[in-house]
């Protein structure tokens, strides 16, 4: 028990710093608030955001594992343990691996993240030396910056934008949790074969954000002209934050097709 509420104090408190430290660094965003003498701080301020950051999903991440952990040792009957269960076994752990990664990509190609312009040489554009990276500080809204930019090719580099990032490890987790709790539910599942294309269609979008993001970009923007690409940009970063409860309630509705009438899960696993 004591493991179980570390677990979740740890996670509290990794979120929490996220979203204060968001709110602080919004405070940066006033042009005038960059003199020249002031320029050296506040990027050492702009490495310590992403220092900070990191440090908080290390701690979310170890709390989740010590959540999990407890909640498999515990051999509780409430939903959380049937999930828990049902993604603690080896087949599991490398389905959830195997997604988080490969839709994280997809997402940060999606997101902008990770660019690509063969119409553009980075060296002649912009001067940048190849390879090459540094922090910019100012000025967007809060969770816009500070941006690290690095150049890797002429024509390959990288975005990293702090709202972008934590939503793609956010977004990246609960796919992956929902996808190894749905092949487990699908095995046991005798609904599945009856699956009409509308229903296949919504689980796609459910299961990934980005791609039904994607998909509306793609039509709007073949149907209306690249004048709404702005427009269409916000409307998929709100498209993916908008899933993000709907990917925290389904694996509650998946789990209950594992669970038996006295709270047990019905997949006993021997790993």
């Amino acid at each position: 028990m004591k493991t179980n509420n570390k677990g979740k104090k740890l996670i509290i408190v990794g979120f929490a710093s996220i979203v204060i430290l968001f709110l602080l660094y919004g405070r940066y965003q006033n042009p005038e608030v960059f003199t020249p003498s002031a320029l050296e701080s506040i990027q050492r301020i702009a490495l310590g955001f992403y220092i900070t950051i990191i440090i908080s999903f290390g701690g979310i991440a170890f709390g989740m594992y010590k959540y999990h952990k407890s909640k498999v040792e515990n051999k509780g009957k409430d939903i959380l343990t049937i999930i828990a269960i049902t993604t603690y076994n080896s087949k599991s752990r490398k389905i959830f691996i195997t997604i988080f990664i490969t839709y994280g990509i997809f997402f940060s190609l999606v997101s902008g993240t990770l660019v690509y312009q063969p119409e553009v040489n980075f060296v002649t554009h912009y001067g940048a030396t190849i390879p090459s990276g540094f922090i910019a500080p100012c000025c967007d809204g809060p969770g816009y910056m500070p941006k690290i930019i690095i150049y890797l090719t002429e024509h390959v580099g990288l975005q990293i934008i702090p709202i972008n990032l934590t939503l793609q490890i956010i977004v990246s987790y609960l796919v992956a949790l929902n996808a190894s709790i749905a092949i487990n539910a699908y095995a046991i599942s005798k609904k599945g074969r009856g699956m009409s294309s509308v229903g296949a269609a919504t689980g796609l979008f459910i299961a990934c954000p980005t791609c039904a993001g994607t998909f509306l970009s793609i039509f709007i923007g073949t149907a209306s002209g690249i004048g709404l690409s702005v427009v269409l940009t916000q409307l998929q970063t709100l498209f993916i934050a908008l899933s993000i409860p709907i990917l925290i309630i389904t694996p509650y509705i998946m789990a209950k097709k594992l669970q038996n009438s006295d709270g047990s899960c019905k997949i006993n696993f021997k790993d």
